[in-house]
Formats: structure tokens, C-alpha cells, sequence
């Protein structure tokens, strides 16, 4: 099994993260925080000018691929804008997006977008969404469920894993951003990047980055076989990305120090918009708790084994 992305999807990734950057990098989330009902306006169009909408994840290898890697370069400047829920939408219903949740607190960060939203859980239970106006951190809002008929079952897999890409574009960030501190920085008349400890640090962060990156490019490569254990794959690819998310974010903090909390800096803002990705629809102990319960005494296979 070929791990690696294409050619053309890596350089499609590469345009957007260009393109995300032309249209205000960083100052897209801080815009969108402040206006959280404007930023339709302020990302849709360059969605559309990237070709965003028009991929077909579901149905062309390629294009999973290609939804991958504009995930990643959504978190790599952490794009305030539900690109992988809409990447997921299903392609039998005419709604805009498709959101994974947890039925008994559903929730997802998707506040002030004027769109059309099918629920999915686990199970593939499906439910129209009427997303509440009160807007929580992160531009989360609660949501309201109505079921409706048909199985999401084959929604699943996909809706887990392009966020998990999302997740790891966030990670490629903050490792960069911290790396660059850390050498820019000086500490005893020498940069930090010179001592040991900030070494280790950095090296057991860029490991879990690291096998996160491999375990979402087997996920991905699950879902374009139709392999019947991709959901499994996508649920062990998710407890690998919160995991991941836990060490990287507390290396990078820790390296930064205090400067890393303040809205002043990239990485502040990093680290609070991957809350969603990490607290929504499970948080760690959910989403093992429920990988357990489906892999059950089978286990995993491939890479997860």
C-alpha cells in the first residue's frame, strides 16, 4: 500500500496554503473571532477560487487526497472555516457540510455560516441540523437535531479523518513556529535551540507529529480501498492526533513560555482553535473507550496492529 500522496495533491496543498497566506494568513482567525458571521465572506471566495467545493472525495482517489492536503493547509494557518466538514458532505443529500457528533451533547464549530448540515453519528444515525445562535470559544455553537431517514454509516470514516488533517496542519505550524523560537531566542548568551533538554523536547514532539502524519496517510488510503475497517482506522487515527495534539502543544508552550499564551502570537492561537478538533464530538478517553468497544478482541490491523 502507496502511503505517499501524489504529486498533484502535495502541490495542490502547497497553492492553498499560498493562497490562504495571500488572503491574510494569520489574520483570518483573529478577523473571524471578531466576526464570527462574516467569515463566509471572508474565506468562501477563496475556497471557491481554489476549487475546494467541486472535489470529489468520495468517489476519485485523487481528489481524497487533494481534500487531504487543503485540510492540512487549512490548519497550517489555522483558516477559521469548517473546510473539512464540507469536504465530507455526502454526496446522496443536498446539504453543505457533514458533522460527526455525539448525540448526547451535539456541538460543532460551525457558528454564524449560513449552511446546510447533516449530523452523523457512530452508529450512522443521521439528523438535519438547526445550529443555535449562541456562540461558545472557538466560534462553537450548540446544535439542535431532527432525524432524518437513511444509513451515514459510509459518512463516517471520511468525517473523522479529514479533520484529523486538519488537526495535523496545526501541528506542522506550531513545530515550525517553535523551532524558530527557540533558535531566535538566547539564553545564557547562547540560543536555546543549543541546549539539550530543548533537543529532547522538540525530538519527542516532532515523533508523535511525525507518526501521526503516517497513521493519517494509511486512514486515508483505508477509506479510497473501502477497506471494511475504516472506521476503525479513522477512530485509532483520531485518539493518534489528540494524543499527538497533547505533547506537541505542551512542548510548544513550554518552549515558548508565557509569550505563548498571549494573542500576540500564532501559536496562542493555534493552540485555541484545535480545542474544537480535540474536544468535539469525543475527547481522548471517548474515542479510545470507543475504538475498544468496536475493535473489541479482533484488533486493528495494518499500521495499528
Amino acid at each position: 500500500m502507496n502511503l505517499e500522496l501524489g504529486l498533484d495533491a502535495i502541490e495542490y496543498g502547497q497553492s492553498a496554503r499560498r493562497a490562504f497566506e495571500a488572503a491574510g494568513g494569520d489574520e483570518l482567525v483573529i478577523r473571524a473571532d471578531a466576526d464570527p458571521a462574516g467569515r463566509d465572506g471572508l474565506l468562501g471566495p477563496v475556497l471557491r477560487q481554489l476549487g475546494a467545493f467541486d472535489l470529489r472525495p468520495r468517489t476519485d482517489a485523487d481528489e481524497l487526497e487533494a481534500a487531504a492536503a487543503l485540510c492540512r493547509s487549512a490548519g497550517y494557518h489555522c483558516v477559521p472555516y469548517p473546510v473539512a466538514e464540507c469536504l465530507a458532505a455526502p454526496a446522496d443529500l443536498d446539504v453543505d457540510g457533514l458533522i460527526i457528533i455525539d448525540e448526547h451533547a451535539p456541538a460543532a464549530a460551525v457558528a454564524g455560516l449560513d449552511k446546510r448540515w447533516v449530523a452523523v453519528t457512530l452508529g450512522g444515525a443521521r439528523s438535519a441540523v438547526v445550529v443555535q445562535s449562541a456562540v461558545r470559544p472557538a466560534l462553537v455553537a450548540d446544535l439542535t437535531l431532527t432525524g432524518i431517514s437513511g444509513d451515514g454509516a459510509a459518512d463516517v470514516a471520511l468525517g473523522l479523518v479529514l479533520p484529523a488533517w486538519t488537526l495535523l496542519g496545526m501541528l506542522d505550524r506550531a513545530m515550525d513556529l517553535t523551532v524558530e523560537h527557540v533558535r531566535l531566542r538566547e539564553q545564557f548568551g547562547q540560543p536555546l535551540s543549543r541546549f539539550q533538554g530543548v533537543q529532547f523536547q522538540l525530538t519527542d514532539a516532532e515523533v508523535e507529529r511525525a507518526g501521526l502524519e503516517m497513521l493519517a496517510k494509511y486512514a486515508l488510503a483505508s477509506i479510497a480501498a473501502g477497506r471494511p475497517e475504516a472506521v476503525d482506522d479513522a477512530l485509532a487515527t483520531r485518539a493518534a492526533a489528540l494524543e499527538a495534539a497533547e505533547v506537541v502543544f505542551r512542548v510548544c508552550h513550554q518552549l515558548h513560555g508565557a509569550v505563548g499564551f498571549c494573542d500576540e502570537t500564532v501559536l496562542s492561537w493555534l493552540s485555541r482553535y484545535s480545542q474544537p478538533l480535540r474536544r468535539l464530538p469525543w475527547g481522548l478517553s471517548r474515542t479510545r473507550d470507543l475504538l475498544v468497544q468496536r475493535a473489541g478482541r479482533a484488533g486493528l490491523r495494518g499500521l495499528y496492529a
